[in-house]
């Protein structure tokens, strides 16, 4: 028995130095910060230095040990606001939008609130993907910004984002006018109509509302509904008689014999009115896949009324 005791010793040391090992291990992982009490003054200068110098990752903790250390302090609420700040730097807009929502949730009648929401509506709408796909962040875009002109009507955020807002309507008009150029080239004129009615009804302020009339007229010419045709070219004369879309209407009703109501068209004069514009290549938006909105504004950081990390108010 004796003889065996030294090779149960031996597992014994054995099996502790394996789980010093594992224990080793498992405390390499993501650093944390050890609580040593700290005034809060000094912690937030030394964030907010790390976060003008772009150091984010060690910004962002400071900030958080702020909150953790003092949490009913003046110095609480701005650390969270500025957390926040530290995500969208870094592009993190879900974390950023999150630590908004908390702010926003605890703090909503604070002077630094009308803030919170603009940079919550700025964070959506820096992820404003082309048009060629789903328009999620876009709706979401405008409804925080909308957010910010109902709530803060006479802010400087408000002006902002009334701007913002004018290029939000006019990449979601591009997106139906994306889905009903598919639907008038694939021959379904009536999900084609829908689409350019939606834009001349829904986003009359946009840009692309000329073409939407041009294409109206155009397919109901396809499909024969002559009058209503006219009526839309007239009505794009009217209201933009200088725009190259009225001349394509214009020439495609001229060249059908159809410029006065209630005229006939020519024979296959459709098909050699669509000959001529392949022809003459008559612009059309061909950069379907970019997208009519810069899905992030470069200059954001440095033109939005952001205010200086160590100048934010109690």
């Amino acid at each position: 028995m004796s003889g065996h005791y030294p090779m149960k010793m031996t597992s014994r040391i054995v099996l502790v130095f394996m789980l010093m090992a594992v224990a080793a291990c498992g405390s390499g992982g993501k650093k944390k910060f050890a609580y040593v009490e700290r005034p809060a003054e000094g912690l937030y200068a030394e964030a907010v230095e790390d976060l003008e110098r772009k150091r984010y990752d060690r910004a962002i903790p400071l900030f958080e040990e702020v909150e953790r250390q003092h949490p009913y302090s003046p110095w609480a609420r701005r650390a969270m606001l500025m957390k926040a700040f530290a995500y969208y730097r870094q592009n993190d807009y879900d974390e950023a939008i999150a630590a908004l929502d908390q702010f926003i949730s605890l703090h909503p009648g604070n002077k630094d609130a009308p803030y919170a929401y603009y940079l919550k509506a700025i964070s959506f709408y820096e992820q404003i993907r082309d048009v060629g796909r789903d328009q999620d962040f876009t709706n979401k875009a405008v409804a925080a910004l909308t957010d910010v002109v109902r709530r803060y009507p006479s802010t400087e955020y408000a002006r902002d984002a009334r701007l913002k807002l004018d290029l939000t309507f006019d990449h979601l008009a591009g997106k139906e006018m994306y889905v009903g150029r598919f639907y008038l080239n694939a021959g379904k004129y009536i999900a084609a109509v829908n689409r350019f009615n939606t834009v001349v009804e829904q986003y009359q302020t946009t840009s692309h509302v000329p073409e939407a009339m041009h294409r109206l007229v155009e397919t109901y010419m396809q499909i024969g509904v002559i009058e209503e045709a006219w009526k839309i070219a007239a009505v794009l004369g009217y209201n933009y008689p200088g725009s190259e879309w009225y001349q394509y209407s214009y020439n495609l009703l001229d060249n059908a014999g159809v410029l006065e109501p209630g005229s006939a068209p020519k024979p296959s004069v459709l098909r050699k009115a669509k000959d001529e514009e392949k022809e003459q290549k008559i612009r059309r938006p061909v950069d379907l896949d970019t997208p009519q909105l810069s899905p992030v504004d470069s200059d954001i950081g440095n033109n939005s009324p952001i205010p200086p990390a160590n100048q934010l108010p109690d």
